[in-house]
């Protein structure tokens, strides 16, 4: 033994233990590689299977999109899960004459994996929704607190393999559906609470996977901030833990945040995007109409979930990046053109003209009275020989511009064929409706448009309400002219259809105002209805 050094004997157990020990490391085996792959996502395309007048979005388009974003992770050895969040259907007259057969066989043809089921997809019967446009999705639907007698109309959930990783895909839509007025189409339908459902499917799909992906068709509101509208996904994210990812839809929302957290007000093609990030779940959204891709990547690496990048992929928007732009899959085009031929043939017939600009655009009617709303409403009024004629603003889908006016222009802007519903009820039954409208948020769909009633709302109450001018009496009868699904409860207004003074007239929306642009000779002055009419003073 040299100087300085000291041999210390250690029990038999001891050195039985550290060979053990010694033995088991040797065996262990390195970190697994880390495994890379993406979520591109998309949601309420309504009906805009081709490309728009600027040659804009299209699901040709996104077909070549994806499949770029496909061959990148391929050569990575990763992989590509493709979800919409709902709302296929219900936007363009092309689309809905056929009943959205291109979308959905669009949609096919690009390989998605799944959808949310929107409260649009309710729009048409059971027949069409099942028999249909269910067939013609080679992808499931899903909806986890969609019920009938208990049980789920959808599939809840799907799990997919994605290399080493098993990833659940849970869907969710919102309870608003409940008063859209879905009832008298599908009958016995119940829409659960969503988070309800969701605590309820989590724990076993957490035994089951690596990651959970909510998809879901609620909204995203910022900070939770939600209003008349049922709670969306901000909500659902604090309310239940163990979510990684809620893929939205609903709200139309371009999800980007800046980095104090407040939403980004305008995105524009090429901005840089940060997600919504709630109680561990990331919240993603693309707007709407097809003009977005939304793409996450994600890296799996010892059992830890990371968020490597979030982008907002423009699909052949103007003003897009230099190098942005991309060819339409020819495949996709030669399938869907004689599709799009179809549907055309009946629309192009020219009603009349339309002097200046009708606005309908989402962000103006859902937040202010337009011309355009008082054009319909106008309509209404005369056609039912009403006092007062009311809208909700999530009827109205597009704006009429300038130039000639064919019937698929009406048909983009008032899509669902309401009939006109008149009311005859009491001041004092007026006054508490105009009320319930007045206390509608801004920027819903159930904001009002209105004609024949003006007042000012300090928040709680109608003051100086007035009727044709006139101060408003509680106990002389009035005629209030709606749309039937406003009048049957849409929208959370109160459901008419037992009030005794409760007509249906039976006349459809677009022929009305077609009636009216006649009996004008077939042209439409933007100037004679005000470039914003205010029925509500401030």
């Amino acid at each position: 033994m040299s100087t300085g050094q000291v041999r210390m004997r250690l029990p038999l157990g001891a050195m039985l233990a550290a060979a053990l020990l010694l033995a088991a490391c040797a065996q262990t085996p390195p970190p697994a590689a880390p495994y890379r792959f993406t979520v591109l996502h998309t949601n309420d395309h309504h009906g805009r299977f081709w490309r728009n007048a600027d040659g804009e979005a299209g699901l040709a388009a996104r077909k070549t999109l994806v499949d770029q974003v496909r061959a990148e992770l391929a050569a990575q050895g990763g992989a590509v899960l493709l979800l919409d969040a709902g709302d296929v259907n219900t936007g363009t007259p092309e689309s809905d004459l056929l009943d959205a057969e291109p979308d959905f066989r669009g949609m096919t043809l690009l390989g998605y994996d799944a959808m949310a089921v929107g409260n649009h997809e309710f729009d048409k019967t059971p027949a069409v929704q099942a028999r249909q446009r269910e067939a013609w999705s080679g992808f499931p639907w899903l909806s986890a607190n969609v019920q009938r007698e208990g049980r789920p109309l959808f599939e809840p959930y799907r799990l997919f393999p994605l290399g080493p990783l098993r990833v659940a895909v849970l869907g969710l839509t919102t309870e608003d559906t409940a008063r859209m007025g879905v009832g008298a189409r599908h009958p016995g339908l119940h829409f659960e609470r969503p988070a309800d459902s969701a605590r309820q499917w989590l724990p076993a799909l957490r035994g089951q996977a690596d990651m959970v992906i909510v998809l879901s068709h609620m909204g995203h509101y910022a900070d939770g901030r939600h209003g008349s509208s049922a709670p969306g996904d901000v909500e659902l994210a604090r309310e239940v833990s163990g979510i990684d990812l809620i893929v939205g839809g609903h709200s139309h929302s371009i999800v980007c945040l800046q980095a104090d957290g407040r939403p980004v007000e305008r995105h524009r093609p090429g901005d840089d995007c940060r997600p919504d990030r709630q109680n561990g779940a990331w919240i993603v959204q693309s707007g709407d109409r097809g003009r977005y891709l939304g793409r996450a990547d994600f890296e799996w690496r010892d059992g830890r979930l990371t968020l490597l990048r979030y982008a907002q992929l423009p699909v052949n928007l103007r003003g897009a990046p230099a190098g942005a732009a991309v060819a339409e899959d020819a495949a996709v085009l030669g399938a869907l053109g004689p599709l799009a031929e179809r549907s055309r043939s009946g629309l192009s017939v020219v009603l009349g003209r339309i002097v200046g600009h009708f606005d309908g655009e989402r962000d103006s009617v859902r937040r202010r009275a337009t011309n355009l709303g008082a054009l319909i409403t106008q309509t209404m009024q005369e056609a039912a020989r009403a006092d007062v004629a009311l809208t909700s603003s999530g009827g109205i889908r597009d704006s009429l511009r300038e130039g000639h006016l064919r019937l698929a222009d009406l048909l983009q802007v008032m899509p669902f064929g309401n009939r006109l519903v008149v009311v005859t009820m009491s001041g004092a039954e007026l006054a508490d409706y105009l009320l319930a409208a007045a206390r509608k948020t801004p920027g819903s769909g159930a904001f009002a448009q209105y004609r024949g009633a003006r007042f000012r709302f300090d928040g709680q109450q109608l003051l100086d309400l007035r009727i044709g001018g006139r101060a408003l009496d509680p106990a002389a009868r009035y005629r209030l002219a709606l749309t039937s699904f406003v009048a049957g409860g849409g929208d959370g207004y109160p459901d008419l259809r037992s009030h005794p003074g409760y007509v249906d007239t039976g006349h459809i929306d677009v022929a009305l105002l077609r009636e009216h642009i006649e009996r004008r000779g077939g042209t439409l002055n933007a100037a004679d209805y005000g470039a914003a009419p205010a029925e509500i003073a401030p």
